[in-house]
């Protein structure tokens, strides 16, 4: 019953993400109705920078929320500030309903984003204090598969629905998010947190489906306890095993007798503890080998090769088959990170990549091959992608930190991403200028090689470790 209580917390705010796929894919199929000559839906027709803006604002948007998302945590809960985050977007629906003003729209687009980067350092966080070791992996994957499904969500619906009613589907979505998170618990960290310990056993009883007096309960609660100590985790790894652990019966025998006057910042202790330090270095690499492997320009490039290859088909159905793709991707990663573990996927998914990357380099650049050819390879690619390179980081970013670091290292690491994306996709069409969409492959296809031996040599195997064991694994690797 606990695991079930487990993926029951896990969907229900991993269904934020649906959200977000949701919010990112809709312009897609609304912006043609936005710049039409003859629109009634706004009081007069975009220009070309106004709807350049309203599919950009999201992303700064997200710059913000994910600023904030870990300050709303702290204050209001995992579950309460769930239900927050999600008011702006909700409300960023309905006034896009209400409106025919092009600036009002653009500011629903910025406040809507603010949610969906608040969606991305939520989920993963929730999800981590409240998973147990064996089956982490596959419920911190629940937030990548959900983006894909709201991305899949979207296109069918800008394929079956008129405008109107896309627009009363996201708001009825949010709806339903806002109350799936009515019917999950509090996470037992935010509750030892707020010194409300009773119900932290409570909480714990709930997600490991054990009595409160049995010792699974009571030995978690201990751990997590302790875990939440600042102190005890920034000992010198420089000295023997034996002094380490002389050390840190000391630290823990000192915390036990006071409580420290003045707790030290959680950002002071990302930087300052060597284990917060070095999961700090690992998954920042990971997530920006990602985003340099070339995803998004790749997904903006993909819409005028598929027009090339099958220029019969709907464009509709050639969206739908694309997010279905990155769906089966982020599945398969679900389904096999706790079977197989984190640097299998990583490493197979760069080799492919590597692989898809260079063919279509080689195609584009030689035409030896009909455009179905290429067309079928960024199918190929995109899978591969999600199964491992795309998924695995944000499972590493869920479980590699402390609880007491969890929030701030989301959040920064996050705010990267946002801000590379944005740089790469930017310059892409420089690269393609200078290098041709072919070099600017090759290019791509270089990171996927350095996230192979990112996958070797850097990644440390996470599956089915305590915290404290990968925190003692990241130490070791710290060490080499």
């Amino acid at each position: 019953m606990g695991k079930l209580h487990q993926a029951h917390t896990s969907i229900s705010c991993a269904i934020g993400n649906v959200l977000t796929g949701l919010l990112y894919v809709w312009p897609s199929y609304t912006l043609h109705l936005y710049t039409r000559e003859d629109t009634t839906l706004l009081s007069a027709p975009m220009t070309e920078v106004e709807s350049s803006l309203v599919g950009s604002l999201p992303s700064l948007g997200a710059m913000f929320g994910t600023a904030v998302a870990g300050w709303v945590m702290s204050t209001f809960g995992r579950q309460k500030s769930g239900i927050l985050i999600a008011v702006p977007l909700m409300i960023s629906w309905v006034v896009i309903d209400l409106t025919k003003s092009s600036t009002v729209v653009l500011i629903a687009r910025f406040l809507s984003g603010a949610s969906g980067g608040a969606f991305l350092v939520h989920s993963p966080i929730y999800i981590s204090e409240v998973a147990e070791e064996s089956i982490r992996g596959t419920l911190a994957s629940a937030p990548i598969v959900c983006y894909c499904v709201g991305a899949l969500m979207s296109y069918l619906l800008g394929w079956f629905l008129a405008y109107r009613y896309i627009l009363w589907a996201n708001i009825a979505f949010c709806i339903l998010y806002m109350g799936l998170m009515l019917t999950v618990k509090e996470s037992p960290v935010f509750l030892i947190r707020k010194k409300k310990e009773e119900e932290a056993r409570l909480a714990i009883s709930y997600y490991r489906g054990a009595p409160v007096s049995s010792t699974i309960v009571l030995e978690e609660f201990s751990r997590l306890k302790q875990q939440l100590t600042p102190a005890v985790e920034l000992i010198a790894v420089d000295t023997g095993a034996k002094e380490e652990e002389a050390e840190k019966e000391k630290l823990n025998k000192d915390m036990q007798e006071r409580e420290p006057e003045q707790k030290m910042s959680s950002l002071k202790i990302l930087f300052t503890s060597c284990s917060s330090r070095r999961a700090f270095f690992v998954v920042g690499i990971c997530l920006s080998t990602q985003v340099m492997m070339g995803m998004v320009p790749v997904q903006v490039y993909a819409k005028d090769i598929f027009k090339q290859a099958a220029p019969g088909l709907s464009s509709h159905f050639c969206s739908v088959m694309f997010a279905l793709v990155l769906l089966v991707g982020s599945t398969l990663s679900a389904v096999l990170t706790d079977k197989f573990g984190r640097k299998i996927l990583i490493v197979a998914s760069a080799v492919a990549v590597t692989l898809c990357l260079s063919g279509l380099g080689i195609l584009l650049h030689t035409s030896i091959a009909p455009p179905w050819v290429t067309a079928v390879l960024i199918l190929f690619y995109c899978c591969a992608f999600m199964f491992g390179a795309g998924s695995v980081p944000y499972v590493l970013l869920a479980e590699c930190f402390t609880p007491e670091v969890q929030s701030i290292a989301s959040m920064i690491l996050l705010e990267w991403v946002w801000l590379l994306n944005f740089v790469v996709v930017g310059i892409f069409p420089f690269m393609i200028k200078f290098f041709g969409i072919h070099g600017s492959f090759y290019i791509f296809a270089c990171f996927a090689v350095f996230d192979i031996f990112v996958g070797l040599f850097i990644i440390p195997e996470t599956k089915g470790l305590t915290n404290e064991q990968i925190q003692e694994t990241l130490l070791r690797g710290r060490k080499k």
